[in-house]
């Protein structure tokens, strides 16, 4: 168990840097859509489904190391990358209903909880 945080949060490291890295790329017009966060949630998605696939066929990417890159590695990166994952699991196990309600929810919920988050701050003088 200890051994398991170590790794994970060894990858965490090393996903968060990589993120702040690319959020220090010049993006013009950063206002209009925000393309570093975009870019990390996609490039996550890609990662996560390339290790995904990898561990299928090659037995070297399993336990401490399948932690490490996608607990660790793309959760430190952006847990975008789990979220996109365990959609095209279910898309792919014929779970469409299931998976749009994810979606939706995930999108839904996450942005409300960010205005719950800011308002609880904000009723705390905060």
């Amino acid at each position: 168990m200890i051994i398991n945080c170590l790794v994970v949060g060894a990858g965490g490291f090393v996903g968060s840097v990589f993120r702040y890295l690319i959020s220090l790329v010049p993006v013009l017009n950063k206002e209009a859509l925000p393309l570093q966060t975009l870019l990390v949630n996609v490039l996550g998605a890609i990662v996560i489904g390339m290790i995904i696939k990898a561990s299928e066929s090659v037995d070297a990417i399993e336990g401490n190391t399948l932690l490490f890159l996608k607990v660790g590695l793309c959760g430190g990166f952006t847990t975008f990358s789990t979220f996109a994952l365990e959609t095209f699991n279910m898309f792919e196990d014929g779970r469409f209903l299931g998976s749009m309600t994810y979606i939706v929810l995930s999108v839904v919920l996450c942005v409300v909880g960010v205005y719950i988050g800011r308002l609880i701050m904000q009723i705390l003088g905060l």
